[in-house]
């Protein structure tokens, strides 16, 4: 009898932000992973600062922000994929995410395609699409609109990805994203993806909610409502 290789099984967090409460969006991340039965969580876009929120600090990715999420994943055995702001070694900021497994960071990605204004007024863009080997899996990160560019996911594919883990910001006039473009391009490319996106309001945005986890032939696992947190997991 042949038997199933397991597949890995990713967490999206859907929640409020607290901006610039860094202490108190690790608190809140460390409860998360506490709570959640799951290889890998993902949070939403730029996570330990908040997104619109101004001007914000540049991050040391090895530093005590990673030193805080990295004991978490000791603790309790759960990846976890967080967005935040990345200092450059040349100076300048990041829209960055990081991916952090048993202690150790298993891969850092920049994004790419910036949104507008809130984010070309403040972020230096990334250019590559890095994959990771997470657990037995090829797995790529993307942030928020990366994901609705067809080429950012396919150039994960073909370079061995697995998993497209998506920490974003998405704003509530654009629930297609959720619905259609994510996974159209889950389908396309061969892929699964897990889209961590925030709900409520931060600023002068509204926030879509609707994170969700879909399979490489484009079905919905799982899907949040627009509004409220949530925390949802599926074997990908």
């Amino acid at each position: 009898m042949s038997v199933r290789a397991r597949g890995l099984r990713v967490a999206v967090w859907q929640c409020g932000s607290l901006p610039g409460d860094i202490a108190g969006n690790l608190a809140r991340l460390a409860t998360a992973a506490e709570r959640v039965d799951a290889d890998v969580l993902v949070t939403p876009e730029m996570f330990l600062t908040g997104y619109d929120v101004g001007a914000v600090p540049g991050l040391d990715p090895a530093g005590p922000e990673f030193a805080a999420v990295a004991e978490v994943t000791r603790r309790t055995g759960v990846a976890i994929a967080y967005g935040y702001p990345e200092a450059l070694p040349g100076g300048g900021i990041a829209n960055a995410a990081q991916l952090v497994d048993g202690g150790t960071s298993v891969g850092r990605y920049r994004k790419a395609h910036l949104f507008g204004d809130l984010d070309a007024t403040r972020f230096a863009p990334g250019s590559d699409f890095p994959v990771f080997e997470l657990r037995g899996r090829t797995v790529g990160m993307l942030i928020c609109f990366d994901v609705e560019h067809p080429e950012a996911v396919r150039a994960l594919a073909t370079a061995g990805a697995e998993v497209v883990l998506v920490p974003t910001a998405n704003m509530a006039e654009y629930p297609t994203v959720s619905t259609a473009l994510v996974p159209a391009h889950a389908r396309e490319a061969g892929v699964a993806i897990a889209y961590a996106n925030y709900s409520g309001t931060e600023g002068a945005l509204d926030y879509a909610g609707l994170s969700t986890i879909v399979g490489p032939d484009g079905s919905a696992l799982v899907l949040a409502a627009a509004d409220g947190e949530a925390l949802l997991a599926a074997e990908v």
